[in-house]
């Protein structure tokens, strides 16, 4: 059976980490303009103050995890008054040693490795989407061990880093989403998986998208009615079932298009489109040009 999970992540396709020690003492505190990309923290010692705007304040603890998958403006500090300085992340060098915050002597109040990543997929806005916009998760000493291990293979110019490291993110990225409770996410993939009676829809969809799936035969592999079906899915998942398969379906085409190894009738198939004419229309419907000039934009690209 199909893991939704892991074919999301997949499809994200992560790659390309910088990892970095950030250390902070004293009276400090920074402010990240929107970022976008995704990035990761895992505190080592110590604790500061977190502000990810939208969402509210919270403190971080030696053992706490943290995951922004887009990214948005946040304001990390200590928990002594002060102005932030403002950063710009898309500006300026990467540091190429520790980041320190505040007074350089002595110790600090708080160590962390934190980072970033990039989706290699041009879906990534739409799958991310799916995901909570901020994972906080506290004592998962799994994940310390990832981003150690991570931040290691970031530093080191090792023969088959680069695959090391999407490997790493990958793993990273689901420990975290699985570890997350579904009831503390927002509407989305994960509460829908958290969810014992939309879950094996959703397997379904994922597993099986070439299927000419209607909802009464979802609502049947969930044992609800129609209508509760209907409902319990977009309160849940935060989209219509036929509005989250089309997405699906239209992810994995543009996945196999990427690929370059299928026709575009074969592509079509392969998402339950019977024609080429009637997936070409939806595909120009939702990606804004037809699968044949996306595929030819794809193999023209450096």
């Amino acid at each position: 059976m199909s893991d939704p999970l892991s074919d999301v992540i997949a499809l994200l396709r992560p790659r390309t980490v910088f990892s970095k020690g950030i250390t902070g003492a004293g009276r400090w505190g920074v402010r990240y303009s929107a970022f976008g990309h995704p990035s990761f923290c895992a505190v080592l010692e110590g604790r500061c103050r977190l502000a990810v705007d939208g969402q509210p304040e919270t403190t971080l603890e030696a053992g706490d995890f943290l995951l922004l998958p887009a990214t948005p403006a946040f304001e990390m500090s200590g928990f002594e008054p002060v102005t932030p300085e403002r950063l710009e992340p898309r500006v300026g060098p990467l540091p190429s040693g520790e980041v320190r915050h505040g007074r350089r002597g002595g110790r600090p109040d708080v160590r962390m490795l934190g980072g970033y990543f990039l989706f290699d997929s041009p879906d990534s806005a739409l799958l991310v989407s799916l995901l909570p916009p901020v994972v906080h998760l506290r004592g998962v000493e799994r994940l310390s061990v990832f981003v150690r291990l991570v931040g290691e293979e970031a530093r080191e110019r090792r023969h088959g880093r680069d695959l090391v490291l999407t490997r790493l993110m990958e793993v990273l990225l689901i420990e975290a989403l699985r570890s997350t409770p579904a009831d503390e996410t927002p509407p989305g993939l994960l509460r829908g998986l958290g969810d014992a009676r939309l879950a094996p829809a959703l397997r379904q969809m994922h597993a099986h998208p070439a299927r000419p799936w209607t909802i009464a035969q979802l609502a049947k592999v969930a044992g609800l009615s129609r209508s509760s079906f209907f409902d319990r899915f977009e309160r849940t998942v935060g989209v219509p079932p036929m509005a989250y398969l089309l997405a699906w379906r239209m992810a994995v085409a543009r996945d196999l298009l990427r690929a370059g190894d299928l026709a575009v009738g074969e592509v079509a198939e392969r998402v339950g489109y019977g024609s080429t004419s009637t997936f070409s229309t939806a595909f120009r419907r939702h990606v804004g040009e037809p699968p044949s000039r996306y595929a030819a934009s794809l193999r023209a690209s450096p």
